[in-house]
């Protein structure tokens, strides 16, 4: 019996519209609208389209969308002045700061620099820390995102046996620590964990984050569990075509027989990345206004 597909491109629509609601009703008391400012460095293509990508969903949610560009020969002095810059602008609530940066930019300085009540991408020390040590704070949104998930298809996730392959800052890590938060009981396994497949099948619960394509394979997963793939890979095409498919870090297929509930590539985590940055950046206003915003809201 085939898995429960879990529909990521769905609950983002529904996150969306709650975030929309929500931006409105924030508008109506604090007489502005919240701000997101995300800042580009560079030409690359893939950036430059998930940028736009952000900016449009930003002002569908009827908050405003700030959005500077810098070239990439832009030095290091120049882009930390724009962030505090963006750091004392009271229209500002989220700061975002794309990712690569060009190699004679330093990533952790410049994520340094940005206000942590502005970090809506969760990167900065401090809201690592206060992840970390269970405090309010901006988490990730992909790891979020992949909580919001699995909560909602399997609820109360207390006492399950949780794998995460992958120990990134982005992902693996803060991924890990929400599990934690939940009372699973987390594995964070990797490159160099001693019988990988083992450590995985013995999972309620499998996060992939790897970035290699559908490594995971059919027979590291236990019956019936649930299973996150975060990867995003595209494959060398086909003889004659364009563009190769996309796939995930999991063998979706084979998996698919054996799990109880995964997600797919495209439509599956993807999409909730850019929905749980709106739904940080909302809470960064709420929190910058001190207005009331009920913890499940979003």
């Amino acid at each position: 019996m085939s898995a429960q597909l879990i529909d990521g491109k769905a609950f983002a629509e529904g996150l969306r519209e709650k975030v929309g609601t929500l931006a409105a009703a924030f508008e109506a008391s604090a007489g502005r609208k919240a701000g997101l400012a995300v800042v580009l460095v560079g030409e690359d293509p893939a950036s430059q389209v998930y940028v736009k990508s952000k900016g449009k969903q930003t002002v569908a949610c009827g908050m405003e969308s700030f959005e500077h560009k810098l070239p990439a020969t832009a030095s290091e002095a120049e882009l930390l002045g724009l962030i505090e810059r963006l750091n004392a602008d009271r229209a500002v609530d989220g700061i975002l700061v794309q990712l690569p940066l060009p190699a004679h930019l330093d990533e952790q300085k410049v994520i340094a620099t940005i206000a942590p009540g502005k970090d809506v991408d969760g990167f900065h020390i401090i809201n690592a820390g206060r992840l970390a040590v269970g405090q309010d704070g901006f988490v990730p949104c992909t790891p979020l995102g992949c909580l919001m998930l699995l909560k909602d298809r399997l609820g109360d996730l207390s006492g399950l046996d949780a794998v995460v392959i992958g120990r990134s800052n982005i992902v693996g890590k803060p991924m890990a620590q929400l599990l934690l938060q939940e009372s699973c009981t987390v594995t964070v396994a990797h490159s160099r964990t001693k019988d990988l497949p083992g450590v995985v099948r013995r999972a309620d619960i499998v996060v992939a984050a790897v970035g290699r394509p559908e490594m995971v394979k059919a027979d590291w997963i236990k019956p019936g569990a649930t299973v996150i793939d975060v990867g995003i890979n595209r494959l060398p095409p086909e003889p004659g075509q364009g563009k190769g498919r996309l796939v995930g870090d999991v063998d979706f297929t084979g998996a698919r027989e054996v799990a109880g509930a995964i997600t797919p590539v495209p439509g599956g985590v993807g999409p909730m990345t850019i929905a749980v940055l709106l739904r940080n950046a909302l809470v960064a206003a709420y929190r910058h206004e001190s207005l009331d915003l009920a913890q499940d809201a979003l």
